[in-house]
């Protein structure tokens, strides 16, 4: 998912003007801001963006990992003894695991949906 660097963006707008689902707005004063819900991926922000402030989703895998692990230690405070701690520390790693299943088939899938539309060509 594209994101716009705010301290990149001079507000000039061509990123609005070229989405074609109306997926970018301006804030107040003239930044950008990438709907997450309206936006399809197509990259054309990304290509338009003369400074270079429509980014990349993966260059925020760290920041997401440190929210995971500050959530985690959050949440840790709520256990008290060693046991308690090492059961939750268990249901957080099946947790992740989870989603890193559920993102790999879903990845399979698409690729499965890809190769089957690439064959009918």
């Amino acid at each position: 998912m594209p994101w716009v660097n705010q301290d990149l963006c001079v507000g000039c707008g061509i990123c609005v003007d070229e989405c074609p689902v109306e997926a970018i707005t301006q804030d107040q004063s003239s930044k950008a801001i990438i709907n997450d819900d309206k936006c399809i991926r197509c990259g054309k922000c990304h290509d338009v963006c003369p400074e270079g402030a429509v980014r990349h989703d993966s260059e925020r895998i760290p920041q997401e990992v440190e929210a995971n692990i500050t959530k985690t230690k959050e949440l840790l405070k709520h256990f008290q003894t060693p046991r308690e701690q090492e059961e939750f520390y268990e249901r957080m790693i099946r947790f992740f695991n989870k989603e890193k299943k559920v993102a790999d088939q879903t990845i399979a899938k698409i690729n499965d949906i890809k190769n089957a539309v690439n064959k009918g060509r």
